[in-house]
């Protein structure tokens, strides 16, 4: 029994001895009974392999110090997905139950039988049957042996090639045996007892087939086919030749050498080959493709090294030569000639051929034809017919036979791919070849020169106006004699041309503005018919140039000003186009309302229109005349209602305005008016009042003067007027006055004349008011009023002192005028103010005049010139 299994849960148990050598055979599974179709055995454990036959063997020494190893075999069907496993227990063989009283008294008392491997000559002549071993026990009576074989390609067991003699043990080879089939064989060998007891572990011989070269090398391939550039350098890599042998590797059986037997055709050798690696390679150092297309090589391959007693065999490679261009395309013809009409379009004249080496349909051969010279009007085009590569000549634009008879061109050919000079060779010129074209006469019609003709016409001319001329002439005469002019029918019927002049004239009105007129422009067809009856054609082309036609007119024309005058904003439009229009002149016609209305240039339409100074209230009609820039005149009136309003929705279409010299008031115009008066009754009794409380100190009050304190708040600059019934004064010392001209005598009304009065500045060569004046006069301390004469002989001398001090800077130092900085109003100034804000309490009144500044020097100036 070589194992026991339990089927329930597949266990093997194993006996045997403690120690375990490496390449032990332990026993045997049934591994077909577990998993028939295994494909994949494998060991848990790596000190134990599993052979085919279900053979169990230790791969390293094995002691079994724990009594006891188990390890798992693992059967693996790939295709079906099914998996075994097999539990294997190894127990000491001293723990072992005897089925008999006697196996107590059987013990081992010699060393294990074990013959070394045997060796089988592959493909031995015999004669069979041909002892290979023998093996013996002496403790054994009879002997039985149990077979079996491993190797590629083995399915089954070779039942019959070996067997024992059960007497002696000797081992026997029925026949030969083939090493590539079966390189080796193992026979498990078993000693038994009469009665079938086995005393002995069972034997594991193992019998190798020697090899023996009856196996010749082959190649892997029937046909090597290779290719390589031409005028590919020496030692170019062209390919790899393969071959194999069967017998056993790393021998010299299969030590193969190759060899180039013959090349195809027999010329210089071209290429090379290794022995060992079966490389080609180039070894010519020019590869003409034109001269040899491609090269048949007869190789061997031989065991043994190559010697002569080895075995060989034979086979073929080709290799193909590649093209590349390196030979560049020719004419066949170095010149040719053709014919063709005149005025033929997309016609063929002439087919020209090359002649190239290279490899026919490849881009080394494919010609390029091209036209170098000739053919500067682009009239003729040359192509390539793919199937025969000829150049086609043709001729695209009309030719001319009273222009040129004949026309010579030059063509030039290269390939597609660029050219590649060979080695040892010069570069070679490009191929040309010169083409005679003949141009052959026909009877042709007129021709218009030019072509396309454009008239411009001004907008609304006349009918009948005449725009120009369009004439054609026969190309075989070169005149226009004979030829009749018509518009062919179906175009715009806007010009007429006369038949035998061909003079272009209007028929009817041309206006931008009018139907199929506003394109501006439309294309006329003429035809012009010769003796012959042939025609010719040409296109007018008539332009409709913008004119001045239409008056630039003002867009709205009635307004509403109310009393802030603001100015109003006239736009005028006119329907021509540049330069016909915009930048428009405006102008007053009627002198006397141009006194009283301005015109203020605003953008090339606009204009503002404002009144001059006081115009008065009204209903005013202006005749405003506005010419455009081509010189047309348009007549205006704006109406404009000066209204005495804040708003212009207050006017509700009703006039505000002085009627015949008579005002119309409201009731509360007139209510305002009595009640304006009572006030400045009440003011004047105030003033009154003042000026009696001062009269004997001859001098002038604060309250004396309010109400010639005048406050404006006017935002807009107001024109500078010279006034000579208004003039300002300024005294010293906080006092100010304001002259008041009637007649021929001045007078003036004192301001504020807390301290210094004109009698009182006395002394120090300042002269009063009272010491110049002369005769009997009042002094007027009643009024508070004094002549000019008076106020003039007391400011005079003192304003020309001060003058002389306010052209002094800071540092006392005279100097010019000087600007100042815009919004800098300056330092406060050191002899303080003159006006009604000055301190009160100073003791010395008139030492600021010693220290003015430049800013009073213009009040200064129109004093002295006073």
């Amino acid at each position: 029994v070589l194992s026991l299994c339990c089927e329930a849960c597949k266990k093997v148990i194993f006996h045997v001895p403690s120690e375990l050598e490496a390449d032990t055979l332990v026993g045997r599974v049934d591994l077909k009974e577990c998993l028939q179709s295994a494909e994949f055995i494998s060991s848990s454990d790596r000190n134990f392999k599993i052979l085919e036959d279900g053979s169990v063997y230790t791969t390293s020494a094995v002691s079994l110090s724990a009594e006891k190893k188990t390890f798992t075999i693992l059967l693996k069907d790939v295709q079906e997905h099914v998996q075994k496993k097999i539990h294997v227990s190894l127990v000491e063989e001293g723990k072992k139950k005897t089925r008999h009283a006697r196996d107590t008294i059987l013990k081992r008392t010699k060393r294990r039988w074990g013959p070394i491997p045997s060796v089988m000559i592959e493909n031995s002549l015999g004669p069979f049957p041909l002892q290979i071993q023998q093996v013996q026990s002496d403790t054994a009576q009879n002997y039985t042996i149990y077979y079996s074989a491993s190797g590629p390609g083995i399915d089954q067991d070779p039942k019959g090639l070996f067997y024992i003699e059960r007497e002696t043990g000797n081992i026997f080879a029925t026949r030969a045996v083939d090493r590539e089939q079966y390189p080796s064989f193992q026979i498990i060998c078993f000693a038994t007892t009469p009665d079938g007891y086995s005393p002995e572990v069972p034997l594991v011989h193992t019998i190798r087939i020697e090899d023996d070269n009856d196996n010749a090398p082959y190649f892997t391939q029937d046909l090597f086919e290779f290719s390589v550039p031409e005028n590919s350098k020496p030692g170019v890599v062209v390919g790899k030749l393969t071959a194999e042998d069967r017998d056993e590797p790393y021998t010299l059986h299969t030590t193969l050498k190759y060899r180039i037997v013959s090349q195809n055709p027999p010329v210089t050798p071209a290429f090379s080959l290794h022995g060992d690696t079966g490389v080609i390679a180039v070894l010519l150092p020019q590869l003409d493709r034109e001269l040899v297309p491609s090269y048949t090589l007869l190789v061997e391959v031989r065991d043994m090294a190559g010697q002569p007693f080895g075995l060989c065999t034979t086979g073929t490679a080709v290799i193909k030569i590649e093209d590349t261009n390196d030979n560049a395309p020719s004419f066949k013809q170095i010149q040719y000639e053709t014919r063709v009409e005149e005025n033929r379009v997309n016609v063929e004249i002439l087919r020209v051929s090359v002649v190239d080496l290279d490899e026919p349909g490849s881009p080394g051969s494919g010609a390029v034809y091209e036209i170098i010279k000739g053919n500067d009007d682009r009239s003729f085009e040359i192509t390539t017919d793919k199937n025969t590569n000829e150049g086609i000549l043709c001729v695209v634009k009309g030719l001319d036979y009273e222009s040129a008879k004949q026309r010579i061109l030059v063509i030039a050919v290269n390939n597609e791919a660029p050219y590649m000079l060979a080695p040892h060779s010069q570069q070679l010129s490009q191929s040309t070849s010169s083409v005679t074209v003949h141009v052959l006469d026909v009877d042709e019609g007129p021709v218009f020169k030019p072509c396309h003709l454009r008239l411009d016409v001004k907008e609304c001319e006349d009918i009948g106006t005449s725009i120009g001329r369009y004439l054609a002439e026969d190309p075989e005469t070169g005149n226009s004699e004979g030829i009749c002019y018509r518009i062919a029918p179906g175009q715009c019927n806007w010009i007429s041309i006369d038949e035998k002049s061909g003079e272009v004239r209007t028929i009817k009105v041309l206006d931008r503005d009018v139907g199929e007129m506003r394109r501006g422009q439309c294309n006329i067809t003429v035809l012009a018919i010769d003796r012959n009856g042939k025609t010719g054609t040409g296109t007018i082309q008539v332009v409709i140039q913008p004119g001045n036609k239409n008056y630039p007119r003002i867009t709205k024309t009635d307004y509403i000003m109310c009393r802030d005058r603001k100015p109003i904003c006239l736009t005028a439009q006119d329907g021509d186009e540049s330069p016909y229009s915009t930048p428009f002149v405006y102008r007053i016609t009627d002198r006397s309302l141009a006194s009283m209305w301005k015109i203020t240039r605003h953008n090339d339409n606009s204009v503002y229109l404002s009144p001059k100074g006081d115009t008065p209230f009204g209903t005013y009609n202006i005749p405003i005349r506005v010419t455009d820039n081509g010189g047309k005149v348009g007549e205006n009136y704006v109406k404009v209602n000066l209204c005495d309003c804040v708003t212009p929705t207050e006017c509700n279409g009703e006039t505000r305005e002085l009627s015949n010299g008579n005002v119309t008031l409201g009731l509360w115009a007139i209510l305002a008016m009595i009640l304006g008066s009572l006030l400045l009754l009440l003011i004047l009794i105030t003033i009154c009042g003042c000026c009696g409380s001062g009269v004997m100190h001859r001098h002038v009050t604060d309250d004396c003067a309010n109400h010639n304190l005048i406050i404006s708040n006017t935002e807009a600059p107001g024109e500078e007027v010279m006034d000579h019934n208004i003039i300002p004064l300024q005294n010293t010392n906080d006092q100010v006055g304001y002259g008041i001209k009637t007649g021929d005598q001045q007078t003036f009304e004192m301001v504020k004349g807390r301290g210094h009065t004109l009698e009182s500045v006395k002394g120090g060569g300042h002269q009063t008011l009272g010491s110049v004046k002369e005769g009997g006069g009042q002094a007027m301390m009643d009024t508070c009023r004094y002549s000019y004469s008076e106020w003039h002989n007391f400011t005079h001398p003192r304003l020309g002192e001060k003058v002389h001090l306010c052209r002094q800077d800071e540092e006392q130092k005279h100097s010019e005028d000087y600007l100042l900085s815009y919004n800098y109003e300056g330092k406060g100034s050191l002899a303080g103010s003159v006006g009604c804000c000055s301190d009160q309490h100073e003791e010395e009144a008139l030492d600021f005049l010693d220290q003015l500044e430049p800013k009073f020097r213009t009040l200064a100036e129109t004093c002295i010139k006073r």
